[in-house]
């Protein structure tokens, strides 16, 4: 005679799902907060646990495309004294949010206010405000990363600077306190070491956008004559 094993009923209970917020976290840099509203206001939380793995790989994939759109969400239009520029709008679904108090008006850049996290930014920008060769400028948002073998890298600013009659995006220009790798924490200037190759590397081929780590407005334009 023999015998049969009684067939095996999993409760859905018993099942150890995955730490949905962290892997995604992981997988788009996004806050926990945003993930957490994202997975809400999509209404399929259902689906996840039918194929929690899956799930998961499609929202990633679906959150960074996303990300991805927001970067050419389109050609933005804007006359700038006598003047007419077209400006990319990186920042379209991006809220501008802070403190009044460090925050400063802005007639050439993107944004009517530029939200600054220290002196330095502040000047810089009070700078590129000023000056008569720089015609669009953005200060990037945290989500605007450079990924390096060291971890991806949020560089401050871009800057549309023209010279000898001509356009040219100098892509990043990083505002620090010393323009010496030396001075910076050793994961900070590896970054920064990183991003430079990375804008060299597109610099060589058609997109003409340039790394310039510059402290003010005169070392950005100094090395724009380079």
């Amino acid at each position: 005679e023999t015998a049969t094993s009684p067939p095996v009923i999993l409760d859905e209970g018993d099942i150890e799902l995955p730490d949905i917020l962290t892997d995604l976290q992981d997988k788009t840099q996004l806050t926990r907060r945003s993930i957490h509203r994202i997975l809400v206001e999509s209404g399929r939380l259902d689906d996840f646990k039918r194929n929690p793995q899956q799930f998961i790989e499609l929202a990633a994939e679906i959150i960074n495309r996303a990300k991805r759109l927001a970067l050419v969400d389109g050609i933005k239009y804007q006359r700038i004294g006598a003047e007419e520029y077209y400006a990319q709008q990186l920042f379209e679904t991006e809220e501008l949010s802070g403190y009044l108090k460090s925050m400063i008006d802005a007639n050439k850049s993107v944004h009517e206010q530029v939200i600054y996290q220290s002196d330095t930014e502040r000047t810089f920008a009070e700078q590129l405000e000023k000056n008569e060769a720089v015609k669009v400028y953005a200060k990037l948002p945290g989500w605007f990363r450079v990924p390096t073998p060291r971890g991806p890298y949020n560089p401050d600013w871009a800057v549309l600077v023209e010279k000898d009659g001509a356009e040219r995006l100098y892509f990043v220009v990083e505002t620090k306190s010393s323009l010496f790798t030396d001075d910076l924490r050793n994961k900070e200037g590896a970054k920064i070491a990183c991003g430079k190759a990375h804008f060299k590397a597109l610099a060589a081929g058609e997109n003409p956008a340039q790394f310039i780590q510059a402290r003010n407005i005169d070392d950005l334009m100094s090395k724009c004559q380079q």
